[in-house]
């Protein structure tokens, strides 16, 4: 069984040429739709709730999540953010951070679950950043070691953007391990020090980024010996990205995706993925490429069952 997170408030009413895609969200669910995943019982979607504020303020300080509520910390036109407030912008957060959340319980009881969102890592405790305006990932990490008693959890960033506020929130949590895989000439320019930050060229491509990954994953893997793994699989790392500057294909997502992926499930590691990054204004091109992600973790599913029941 595979479970996989989705609500249809990911998306909502959006400015037409904001330059963050929000509809991506609601055609990647019809995009799995039509690649078969609501056919069959190997597939369980689950539709989460969104985060209360025991679970954020683990994460964000009370003075934040106030102004985040409130709307006071979009006061300017310009905002760190980059979104323009809204009621409906706070709501579809909270059930971004929720997904992430029923993503990881879902994991921690199959091995292996998926959101069709999350991803928010520029998010710091007490500020948004770069279209993130609550940490998802870190909410994420906080709860497995609060609500679960974990105290190996890692966090394999592979967005083209390094995971910035995530490393700022845990740079002194030896429970948690941020790996991050990125440009090393893109957003955000003032990097801050993950556990192990891999900053890679403008014009990577397959070969190499699958090579990095394998040698980085392994020695995370190997040196941390991770209880949990979670798992940001942008997309943004595509060759069609507007804001990425690297050449993978699609072909390259899904070797990624399913690297991750293989090696954690082949040591008995749960792990919770999230989409991540992609920017592009052909949506069907990208929705398409943040479904490699579901397309690799179906195509392990499928093959486990198959080595189960013969």
């Amino acid at each position: 069984m595979l479970p996989l997170v989705h609500h249809p408030g990911y998306s909502i009413e959006w400015p037409e040429r904001h330059p963050f895609p929000m509809a991506k969200f609601r055609l990647l669910r019809e995009r799995l739709g039509e690649l078969g995943f609501d056919r069959g019982d190997d597939i369980r979607w689950i539709e989460p709730r969104a985060a209360d504020s025991t679970a954020l303020l683990r994460t964000h300080t009370p003075d934040y999540l106030q102004r985040f509520y409130l709307g006071e910390v979009f006061s300017t036109r310009r905002t760190p953010s980059g979104f323009p407030w809204s009621p409906a912008l706070v709501e579809r957060t909270l059930l971004e951070v929720g997904g992430t959340l029923a993503t990881v319980e879902a994991a921690l009881e199959t091995g292996l679950a998926l959101n069709t969102a999350g991803g928010t890592h520029h998010a710091y405790a007490d500020r948004a950043s770069g279209y993130c305006l609550l940490n998802d990932l870190a909410v994420a990490a906080h709860h497995l070691l609060a609500t679960h008693g974990l105290h190996r959890v890692l966090i394999v960033d592979c967005d083209v953007h390094q995971g910035d506020g995530t490393a700022w929130i845990f740079r002194r949590e030896p429970r948690v391990f941020t790996l991050s895989i990125h440009g090393e000439a893109n957003f955000p320019f003032e990097k801050r020090q993950s556990d192990r930050d891999v900053a890679l060229p403008r014009g990577t491509g397959d070969e190499a980024y699958q090579r990095c990954l394998a040698r980085e994953l392994d020695l995370a893997l190997e040196d941390f010996r991770p209880q949990f793994v979670l798992f940001d699989a942008g997309a943004d790392v595509h060759a069609g990205d507007r804001l990425g500057h690297f050449t993978l294909s699609d072909e390259g997502l899904y070797r990624r995706d399913r690297l991750v992926l293989s090696r954690c499930r082949h040591l008995g590691i749960p792990v919770a993925a999230v989409i991540g990054g992609g920017y592009d204004r052909d949506l069907a091109a990208l929705t398409h490429r943040h479904a490699q992600l579901f397309l690799a973790a179906r195509a392990l599913k499928w093959k486990a069952s198959i080595g189960a029941e013969g």
